[in-house]
This record gives C-alpha cells, structure tokens and sequence, in this order.
C-alpha cells in the first residue's frame, strides 16, 4: 500500500462520515460535490468530514484507485464505500442513505 493510499485508508477507517470531493462542503467546486454535500445535509450529518482533491494530486488520483471508482465525490460511511453523487441520490430517495447514517430525514 503507498502511503497515499495508507493516508486514505486512515481517513476513512477514523471518521465515521468522510466524502472527498471537489472544493469544501462550504465552497464546493463541482455540481457533483455539491449536490452531494446537499444530500448529506438533507439526512441530518453533523460529524462530516470532506476531503478537497484539488488541494493534493496524489489524493485525487489515489482516491480513484482505492475504491476502483473512476469519479469524484466518493462517500464512504464507517469505512465503507458507499459511492458518488448518483449512487448517494439513489439511496437518499429510496430512504437508504438516511437508515445507513441513522438519520430520521425523509425524500
């Protein structure tokens, strides 16, 4: 394992909600992002923790290997991987996402 991929590995496995995205969950830089920062703020998550690619070459590609998903954002929920943007809209309106991170939030 390369130590970037040691760093996400350690990202992932110590916050229970962690989503890399493009930008911040303040200032997100794409539509995806975004969109999934909405989602995640729609099911109630307080303890988000992001991840900006655009600040570290090695994350953004890194990120793409260590889960074998070509794009970004990328969620992951208690070391899991979850998935980007589409997958995260899915989940959210079929009730899945909110149960996966406790919350009461409804579509």
């Amino acid at each position: 394992m390369t130590d970037v991929q040691q760093r996400i590995a350690d990202l992932v496995k110590s916050n229970r909600v962690v989503l890399f995205m493009k930008g911040t969950a303040q200032f997100p830089m794409c539509g995806f992002s975004g969109r999934a920062v909405q989602i995640l703020k729609a099911c109630g998550v307080n303890d988000l923790t992001t991840v900006n690619v655009l600040e570290d070459d090695a994350v953004r590609q890194g990120i793409k290997d260590f889960a074998n998903w070509p794009t970004i954002p990328q969620l992951y929920v208690n070391g899991e991987f979850v998935g980007g943007s589409d997958i995260m809209m899915e989940m959210y309106q079929a009730g899945e996402l909110q149960q996966m991170l406790g919350s009461d939030a409804r579509a």
